[in-house]
């Protein structure tokens, strides 16, 4: 097996759909037999834009994960975690929250394309602050 380890997920803001799994599912199946690899159901970040309805991620969460397991994800070559029984990322998020800087995240094109779409300004701090312990500082891998 290869010793590169790759992080990636999805926030539970509903079923994955056909973009999902042509985006990156199928590269997901595909790289969990030569890399070690890391799947996340993003609950957490989940709750940047819906927090005011948490009960919708937690009614999708069973959702991404059957659909993960749908579409080829084997649980014995992948881990699949969910975000919030992770205690250790609330604490690198917080040692995050110290050296990454408020530009560097709204520069983000993720953040940019979302926030201007959704017409925020200024940004909620939950939206800023809750994206430095994504994998490239709010930059989603594969």
């Amino acid at each position: 097996m290869n010793t590169q380890t790759i992080l990636t997920g999805d926030r539970p803001t509903g079923p994955l759909h056909l973009g999902h799994f042509v985006g990156s599912l199928r590269q997901r199946v595909a790289l969990q037999q030569t890399h070690n690899q890391f799947v996340l159901i993003a609950d957490l970040q989940g709750l940047t834009d819906n927090g005011s309805n948490p009960q919708k991620i937690r009614d999708n969460i069973p959702e991404v994960l059957a659909d993960y397991l749908a579409a080829g994800i084997d649980p014995n070559l992948t881990t699949i975690c969910l975000q919030s029984a992770l205690p250790a990322l609330a604490e690198l998020t917080m040692l995050y929250m110290n050296i990454v800087t408020v530009a560097r995240v709204e520069r983000n094109p993720t953040v940019k394309k979302r926030d201007c779409a959704e017409g925020l300004r200024p940004l909620a701090a939950g939206r800023v602050y809750g994206l430095p312990h994504q994998p490239g500082g709010g930059h989603h891998g594969v």
